[in-house]
C-alpha cells in the first residue's frame, strides 16, 4: 500500500498564475477547501528606446547587461561600481595605514630594548668597574699589610741574625710566594660573610635598643621613602622638615591609647614609646585616664580640650531659628477639667466622633491627640487629658506642651480638686486659658457660680470684667460649640504661633505603648521642624529610626510638620510620656546620647536608693523591720498609665503599711510577670491589658492571684483596702461608769474590799477599771470581784451600791474615785 492510497494530493487548479482553491481529504469523510495562491516571477524588459552599452561603458559599468541584476539601471550600476571602488580605495588605505602603525611600533620597541639593554650594559660596567675597584683597593690593603709584615719580619731577623749559626747564614734567602687570585676572593668572600654574620648572631632585640632606635636594624621601605622624599626637597631647595601642625584634641574623661592618637595624627608606637618612657607599659587597646592623656598631648605639643560625657548632648543643641524662615502653625489646644466634667464628650462634639463610647466607664484613659479642622478652615490640634487624679503628671506635660488650655468645668457641679490642679498646671506654664462651662443645658446649671467661685483660684473671666474667655457650651445640644472655636482662634491669632518646619524635627511623645504586632509605637507631638519617614531620633533613653508615621485618622503619612501629632514607629524600647525626641544625623550619635541617658538614670537611681552612711544603713533597715509592705506587680496598656498607677501605689500608706510595686511594665501579662510575682508573694494587677494562654496556666499552678481592671478607681480601691488589711486593729476605750468609795472593809480570804456607790453609768466585773485619787490615775487593772450584797453579779446601775475588789491591789482608801471602761477593737483603714 502506497503513501497516497485513499488521499489527494496537493494541486493548483486552473492557470498557474491565478489563485486556486484546493481540496483537502481527511479520514471519516472529512474534507478542507484550501486557498492557494502563487506569487509570479518578476521578469524585467528593457525599454524598447535604450540604446545598447559600447564596449567601453560596458567594460566600466560591469560587462555583460545579460550577468547585470534585474532591475537595475545604467545609472544605479554605475554608482554602485564607484562606491565598491572608493570602498577597495580605502581598504588598501587602511591596509598601509595599519603596515605603517605596525612599523611605527616595532621601530619603538627595539628602540626601547636597544635603550633598555644600553642600559643594562652601563649598568654591568659600573659594577664591574665599582668591583674591580673594590678589588684593587682590598689588593693594595693586602700589599701594605704584607709589606708592614715583612718590614716587621725583617726587623726582628736583624736584631736576631747576629745570634744565628752560621750554617743558618750561609744559607740564601728564598723569596715570599706571591699570593694566588683564587686565595684572595676566597679570603675577601669569608671577610664579607663575617661582617654579616656579625650583625645577624649579635642577640635578640632588647627593648632599650627597640626604643633608642640602636641595634643596627634594617630600614625600612617607608623610611628610605621618607629620606628620598627629604633628599629631592633638598635638592629643589625645598624645606627639608614640614611644619608640625598643632591640634586641639578633644579629652574626654577616658580614652583609648589608639584613639588618643587618632585625635592628635600621631603613630600609635610614637604614643606607646613616650607612654613607655613614662614607666606605663601600654598597648593600643588600652584605656587612660584624663591626667595622663593630657600630659601626652602636651608632650607632642598639642592643646587639651576637656569634655565630659554629657558633651555628646551638645549635637541635639537647640539653636534659634532665623525670623525669615518662620511659618504659621495650628494652636495646639489642651482640653482639662474635673473627672466627668463631660472634657471628652465636647470634644467629641466638635469633631463629630465618638471616643467616650470606648472608654471603660466613659473615662478617657490615656492621652489622645486630634487634628480638628473648623468650618473656616483652621487646623487645630487637641490634646485630651484624663481627670483621675492619678493622672496628674500626665496633665502636668499635656500643659507643658500645649498653646491654649480648655478648661473645661461642669456648670451642675462647679470648681472641683482636679479642676484646681488643671489651673495651677496652666498658671506654671504661663499658657493662656479659655473657660468652658459645660452642661448648660441641664436644669441644675448655674453658669454665674461657676464664675465666682472661679475668683477664689484668681481666674477672672471676662464676664466678671476680667480677661479670661469664657463660653457656655453643650456637648449634648451642641450649643454654643461655635463662639468656642472662635474663641480658640482668636487666643491664637494674639498668640502669632509661628515654626520652621525646614528644620530638623523636635517634638514631645504625648503617649507610648509596646503594640504586639507593631513593637514600641509612640504619640508625638511635633513642635519644631518636620519629622519624616527614614529619620534617626533620639528620644529620652531610646532611639530609633522612623518606620512609619500614622496620623490621627490612622493614615500612613510621609512627613509631620508642626503641631501635628502622629504615632511613630521604629524605637528600640518605649519611652517615657513626656520625653523629648530629637533628629539626629546619624546613628550612632543617637545611640550614644541614648547610652548616655540611660547610664545616667541609671546612677541616679542607684545613687537615690543606697544609704550614705552605716547609720543611715541601720536606720532604714530599723524603719523596714517596722514597716509592713504589700508587693505587687502592675502591668499596663501603655507607659503612661504604667507610671501613673505606680504614682497612685507610691501615695497608700502611713508609718506601718506601704504599697511596694516590685515591677511595672507595658504589656500583656506573661510567665516572667507570675514568676516574680510567686517568688514575692505578689498579686499581679492588669490595666487594660491581660495574661497570655502560658501564664494563665502558670499562675493557675503556683497560685498566684491575678486581676484585671479597666478604671483606675477600682484598682487604686482595691488595693487601698487590701494594704488596710496588713493594719493592726486599734483599741479604742469606752467609758460606761463611775464608783466613789465610800467604806473599806478587810474580809478574810479576799483582801481588802472597797465599799462604793455606782455614781454615774453602769460597773461591769469584765470592764476594765482605774483607780483615781485627787483626779490621778493610781492604779488600773481588772476586778477580781463585784457584790451586791453578798452575791456576784455581772454589773451594778447607777445610784447602787456595791462591793469591789482588785486584782493584786490592796491600796484604796475611802473618797478615792473609781473609773469602768470598756476596750474595743476598730478595724483601720487608709484614707
Amino acid at each position: 500500500m502506497s503513501d497516497n492510497d485513499g488521499k489527494k494530493t496537493l494541486g493548483l487548479r486552473g492557470a498557474g498564475g491565478r489563485p486556486g482553491n484546493v481540496k483537502q481529504s481527511f479520514s471519516h469523510g472529512r474534507t478542507k477547501n484550501v486557498v492557494v495562491e502563487t506569487k509570479r516571477k518578476r521578469v524585467v524588459v528593457p525599454k524598447p528606446g535604450a540604446a545598447k552599452p559600447s564596449a567601453s561603458t560596458s567594460g566600466k559599468a560591469g560587462g555583460d547587461p545579460s550577468r547585470r541584476p534585474a532591475g537595475i539601471s545604467d545609472a544605479e550600476l554605475e554608482r554602485r561600481m564607484k562606491a565598491l571602488k572608493a570602498a577597495k580605495a580605502r581598504e588598501v588605505e587602511e591596509a598601509a595605514k595599519r603596515e605603517a602603525e605596525e612599523k611605527s611600533r616595532a621601530e619603538e620597541r627595539e628602540r626601547r630594548r636597544a635603550e633598555q639593554e644600553a642600559k643594562e650594559r652601563e649598568q654591568r660596567e659600573a659594577e664591574e668597574k665599582a668591583r674591580a675597584k673594590a678589588e684593587e683597593e682590598e689588593r693594595k690593603k693586602r700589599e701594605t699589610e704584607e709589606a708592614a709584615k715583612r718590614a716587621a719580619a725583617e726587623a726582628a731577623a736583624a736584631v736576631a741574625a747576629p745570634k744565628a749559626e752560621a750554617p743558618a747564614r750561609a744559607q740564601p734567602n728564598k723569596p715570599a710566594p706571591a699570593a694566588t687570585p683564587r686565595k684572595n676572593e676566597r679570603e675577601q668572600r669569608q671577610n664579607r660573610g663575617k661582617g654579616r654574620d656579625d650583625g645577624r648572631r649579635s642577640g635578640k632585640l632588647t627593648l632599650n635598643q627597640a626604643l633608642t632606635g640602636g641595634g643596627g636594624r634594617q630600614k625600612s621601605l617607608a623610611a628610605m621613602k621618607r629620606k628620598q622624599e627629604r633628599a629631592r626637597q633638598k635638592a629643589m631647595g625645598g624645606p627639608v622638615e614640614r611644619e608640625k601642625v598643632i591640634r586641639e584634641v578633644q579629652l574626654p574623661e577616658a580614652i583609648v591609647v589608639s584613639e588618643l592618637a587618632n585625635r592628635m595624627a600621631e603613630r600609635v608606637a610614637d604614643v606607646v614609646k613616650s607612654l613607655m618612657n613614662m614607666g606605663m607599659m601600654v598597648t593600643q587597646n588600652q584605656s587612660l585616664d584624663a591626667d595622663t592623656a593630657e600630659l601626652i598631648i602636651e608632650e607632642f605639643g598639642h592643646k587639651v580640650v576637656r569634655v565630659s560625657d554629657a558633651d555628646v548632648e551638645d549635637v541635639i543643641a537647640d539653636v534659634d531659628d532665623d525670623e525669615a524662615e518662620l511659618q504659621d502653625r495650628p494652636p495646639v489646644i489642651t482640653i482639662m477639667g474635673h473627672v466627668d466634667h463631660g472634657k471628652t464628650s465636647l470634644l467629641d462634639a466638635i469633631r463629630d466622633a465618638k471616643v467616650v463610647a470606648g472608654e471603660a466607664g466613659g473615662i478617657t484613659q490615656h492621652i489622645g491627640a486630634y487634628q480638628v479642622t473648623t468650618d473656616d478652615g483652621v487646623t487645630l490640634s487637641f490634646l485630651d487629658t484624663p481627670g483621675h487624679a492619678a493622672f496628674t503628671s500626665m496633665r502636668s506635660r499635656g500643659a507643658q506642651v500645649t498653646d491654649i488650655v480648655v478648661l473645661v468645668v461642669a456648670a451642675d457641679d462647679s470648681v472641683m480638686p482636679q479642676t484646681i490642679e488643671a489651673i495651677n498646671h496652666a498658671k506654671a506654664a504661663q499658657v493662656p486659658m479659655i473657660v468652658a462651662i459645660n452642661k448648660i443645658d441641664r436644669e441644675a446649671a448655674d453658669p454665674n457660680k461657676v464664675r465666682a467661685e472661679l475668683l477664689q483660684h484668681e481666674v477672672i473671666v471676662e464676664a466678671m470684667s476680667g480677661e479670661v474667655q469664657d463660653v457656655e457650651v453643650s456637648a449634648v445640644t451642641g450649643q454654643g460649640l461655635d463662639e468656642l472655636l472662635e474663641a480658640i482662634a482668636l487666643q491664637a491669632e494674639i498668640l502669632e504661633l509661628k515654626a520652621n518646619p525646614a528644620r530638623a524635627a523636635q517634638g514631645a511623645v504625648i503617649e507610648a505603648q509596646l503594640d504586639v504586632g507593631r513593637g514600641p509605637v509612640a504619640t508625638v507631638l511635633v513642635q519644631k521642624g518636620t519629622l519624616k519617614q527614614g529619620d534617626i531620633f533620639v528620644v529620652g533613653e531610646q532611639y530609633g529610626k522612623v518606620r512609619a508615621l500614622i496620623n490621627d485618622k490612622g493614615e500612613r503619612v510621609k512627613e509631620a510638620g508642626p503641631s501635628v501629632p502622629v504615632e511613630v514607629l521604629g524605637l528600640n524600647g518605649t519611652p517615657e510620656a513626656g520625653d523629648v525626641l530629637n533628629v539626629t544625623e546619624t546613628e550612632a550619635q543617637a545611640r550614644e546620647i541614648a547610652a548616655y541617658r540611660a547610664q545616667a538614670a541609671k546612677d541616679k537611681r542607684a545613687a537615690a536608693g543606697a544609704a550614705t552612711t552605716l547609720e543611715q544603713l541601720m536606720q532604714k533597715a530599723k524603719d523596714d523591720k517596722n514597716v509592713a509592705e504589700m508587693p505587687i506587680v502592675v502591668k499596663a496598656d501603655v507607659q503612661g498609665s504604667a507610671e501613673a498607677i505606680v504614682q497612685a501605689m507610691e501615695k497608700i500608706g502611713n508609718d506601718e503599711v506601704r504599697v511596694r510595686v516590685l515591677h511595672s511594665g507595658v504589656g500583656a501579662i506573661s510567665e516572667t510577670d507570675i514568676g516574680l510575682a510567686e517568688a514575692s508573694g505578689a498579686p499581679v494587677m492588669g490595666f487594660n491589658v491581660r495574661a497570655n494562654a502560658t501564664a494563665r496556666n502558670s499562675a493557675n499552678q503556683k497560685g498566684v492571684e491575678v486581676r484585671y481592671y479597666s478604671v483606675i478607681y477600682d484598682l487604686v480601691d482595691d488595693v487601698k483596702a487590701a494594704a488596710s488589711g496588713l493594719l493592726s486593729a486599734e483599741i479604742r476605750e469606752k467609758f460606761i461608769g463611775y464608783a466613789t468609795i465610800k467604806e473599806v472593809f478587810k474580809v478574810s480570804n479576799v483582801g481588802k474590799v472597797a465599799g462604793c456607790i455606782v455614781t454615774e453609768g453602769v460597773a461591769r466585773r469584765s470592764a476594765g477599771v482605774r483607780l483615781l485619787r485627787d483626779n490621778v490615775v493610781i492604779h488600773e487593772g481588772t476586778l477580781k470581784t463585784l457584790k451586791r450584797f453578798k452575791d456576784e453579779v455581772a454589773e451594778v446601775q447607777s445610784g447602787q451600791e456595791c462591793g469591789m475588789a482588785f486584782e493584786n491591789y490592796d491600796d484604796i482608801r475611802p473618797a478615792d474615785v473609781i473609773e469602768i471602761f470598756e476596750r474595743e477593737e476598730v478595724t483601720r483603714t487608709l484614707e
